[in-house]
């Protein structure tokens, strides 16, 4: 098995089950209680910027961004990024950031931000976003927050509390 072995398809709603259950199994009740979770609460992900890893016509992986907004800053915020273990380690993960990134670049968002573990995300662009510049509306690990910028300065406007870009617009 190699990440060429299955396929890549935008995200629809006839996935939402596997993709539910997938996520469950990756990161089980806790996922809940996550800075990201909660981010994710205020608004709908972005369908056409998520997609999933088929094989058999079956959800395999998935990968889900989110609209986010923090100061002057917006971006997407990838994830959760979720990989059946049966098909770990093969480059599926790897391959669904790079086209979700693509994808972002596409629709011309500025940056895209995630909260993950930088040995697995530095080598594909992500960076820390600079400790005290951005804050999470639930605990979290700030030296795990990290940007790939799409467009030069876009990171940098990123500043204070990141939320759902809707819950942002309701309260302006």
């Amino acid at each position: 098995m190699t990440a060429d072995d299955v396929a890549y398809l935008p995200e629809t709603p006839a996935h939402d089950p596997e993709i539910e259950a997938i996520n469950e199994e990756a990161f089980g009740p806790g996922r809940f209680v996550r800075a990201a979770y909660k981010i994710r609460e205020g608004g709908p992900h972005e369908r056409a910027l998520s997609f999933v890893a088929m094989d058999g016509g079956h959800v395999v992986a998935s990968v889900r961004m989110t609209r986010v907004a923090a100061g002057a800053g917006r971006a997407l915020m990838l994830g959760p990024l979720a990989v059946k273990p049966a098909y770990k380690n093969v480059g599926i993960g790897r391959r669904l950031v790079k086209i979700a990134v693509e994808a972002a670049e596409r629709a011309g968002a500025g940056a895209v931000i995630l909260v993950g573990d930088e040995p697995y995300y530095g080598p594909l662009g992500f960076r820390r976003i600079p400790r005290g510049q951005v804050s999470m509306p639930r605990p979290v690990d700030l030296g795990r927050v990290l940007a790939y910028e799409l467009k030069p300065g876009a990171v940098a406007l990123i500043q204070g509390m990141i939320d759902h870009e809707d819950r942002l617009r309701v309260t302006a």
